[in-house]
């Protein structure tokens, strides 16, 4: 395969990303997030402190989170006042009283209060969203600052431990495992922690007047919130699910997380969303006859391709999107529907229709979301299958997913790892697939 510009990750880590110039940060590496969340329903208001430890990897006489649309009130480096901050609408710049060292830990207490909203984007409004009755934080690829202070940046992945204190009657999910759950008169503090590093853009809370049920609990625990309206529709629509995540098991490895939820909430959302651990559909998405069947196998495979393997810039976003779409149609075949050999000469045929003017590999911010960058992915995940055989395809998939369990990846590093486990030369197909503008012809 030929060697792509903007191949190495080395710049990339902390310091922005060419899709999404304005987010991330240098200087330093989160270690962990501790945030404590007071949040009133009625009222859209958030008073809270982010508490980040970090690690610097320069020296730093001032340095900078992601951070948008709240107030910091008082800001802390190791317990000492920072000597000054500065606020813009997308940046939170710190000053420490004294330089931090490169290679020192800090840690950083922010305070801050507000009525969060989401950021504008070029992909619509991002983060934090007030319900009709409720809360949902959707923040791919940019809108984890509408909520918390941070380095938002897919490559920068840290522990979290979110608490979040709300009206009692509201059921709160967060990102990890709930550690504690307290009930003081009218209000409630729930608590999680992730026991993995997960990026920004993926930590989440949802809030809502939902019912809890369990939907299975093998191989993983899993569970959904749903409106008391919906929850014998949402039972049906998500009764295979169990099953799916047992088939992506098997080929793709380990299920990378402890447990598995699924949010429905009462508003009506555009596409469901993916989060560390968890997912979120809208009520238009049940209807209790299955209609969103490959829409639940694509969420759930997000666990594996996007939550757990992180591609290290949005340059590589088919590496989440092409394989949770390869993943629906793998479903398919193992559940008696169309096969993923069927359902990749429908997909080629529609998109021979359709122009042919991006690169997958590469297709530019405008285009990152293009539905094209998922089906071409998953065409190309095909191709190589057909390649390979099923036999050498999904042990390879496998051993990527467990190679690389919580950490970043690249397009260059699945081409390489694929031509490891292969004597064919892969170069020609990942040079067609993925970095020619005309659609190649699928191999037979």
């Amino acid at each position: 395969m030929p060697n792509r510009p903007d191949d190495s990750t080395l710049g990339s880590l902390s310091t922005g990303d060419s899709y999404v110039p304005s987010s991330g940060n240098g200087g330093y590496s989160v270690v962990s997030y501790d945030l404590e969340l007071d949040y009133r329903v009625s009222t859209n208001r958030l008073t809270a402190t982010a508490v980040i430890s970090a690690v610097s990897t320069r020296d730093l006489s001032r340095f900078s989170f992601d951070f948008s649309g709240l107030v910091a009130t008082r800001v802390l480096i190791d317990g000492t006042a920072a000597a000054k901050t500065t606020a813009s609408a997308r940046k939170l710049t710190i000053h420490p009283a004294t330089t931090i060292r490169a290679g020192e830990e800090f840690v950083v207490t922010v305070r801050y209060a507000g009525a969060p909203k989401p950021v504008r984007s070029p992909w619509g409004e991002l983060g934090w969203e007030e319900l009709s009755d409720g809360v949902l934080v959707a923040s791919q690829p940019s809108g984890a600052p509408s909520w918390f202070p941070c380095n938002d940046h897919p490559s920068a992945k840290a522990l979290f431990s979110i608490r979040v204190t709300a009206e009692s009657p509201y059921a709160v999910l967060a990102n990890g495992r709930l550690v504690s759950r307290v009930r003081r008169a009218s209000r409630t503090t729930w608590v999680y922690e992730t026991s993995e590093p997960m990026a920004t853009y993926l930590a989440s809370i949802q809030i809502g007047l939902y019912k809890e049920v369990a939907l299975a609990s093998s191989p993983v625990p899993q569970k959904a919130l749903v409106p008391a309206s919906l929850l014998q529709r949402a039972q049906k629509d998500f009764a295979q699910q169990a099953e799916m995540l047992g088939l992506f098991s098997r080929l793709f490895g380990d299920y990378p997380f402890s447990e598995y939820s699924v949010v429905v909430t009462d508003d009506v959302l555009e596409i469901p969303i993916e989060a560390h651990g968890f997912a979120v559909f809208g009520r238009n998405h049940i209807d209790g006859l299955g209609g969103s069947e490959r829409l639940v196998a694509h969420e759930l495979a997000h666990s594996w391709f996007g939550n757990s393997v992180t591609a290290t810039t949005w340059k590589d976003i088919w590496l989440h999107e092409g394989f949770a779409c390869y993943a629906e149609w793998l479903w398919s075949e193992e559940s008696g529907g169309p096969s993923a050999d069927r359902l990749a000469h429908q997909h080629w045929g529609r998109l021979s229709s359709l122009p042919q003017d991006l690169i997958i590999g590469d297709p530019g911010p405008a285009l990152m979301f293009d539905d094209r960058v998922y089906k071409r992915g998953a065409l190309t995940l095909h191709a190589l299958r057909t390649e390979l055989g099923d036999d050498a395809f999904f042990d390879m998939l496998t051993s990527w997913t467990t190679e690389n369990r919580f950490g970043n990846v690249t397009t260059e590093s699945f081409y390489l790892h694929a031509q490891e486990r292969s004597t064919l030369d892969l170069g020609p197909l990942f040079e067609a697939w993925l970095f020619s503008r005309r659609l190649p012809a699928l191999p037979h």
